[in-house]
């Protein structure tokens, strides 16, 4: 019983300090350019960003400086 409450305040202490480790408005230098190159038809929230890294990756030459930034930080480029 004390093992499974243990787990259980480590995975919420976890889940949360990866919640705040990405924000969304960590992301808005590459909104314009998600904007611009990835599948807009389910608008543009947080997974759809997500999925959009590797299509930005491709066009980095097209990108802005604050967006590759973004990108090296997250480990995309």
């Amino acid at each position: 019983m004390k093992s499974t409450a243990i787990l259980a305040f480590l995975f919420l202490g976890l889940s949360t300090s990866l919640a705040g480790a990405i924000s969304l408005q960590d992301l808005a230098p590459c909104r314009p350019a998600a904007e611009r190159f990835c599948d807009r038809s389910a608008g543009m929230n947080w997974t759809n960003l997500m999925r959009c890294s590797a299509t930005l990756v491709a066009h980095s030459f097209h990108i802005g400086n604050s967006c590759r930034e973004v990108l090296k930080r997250y480990g995309q480029l």
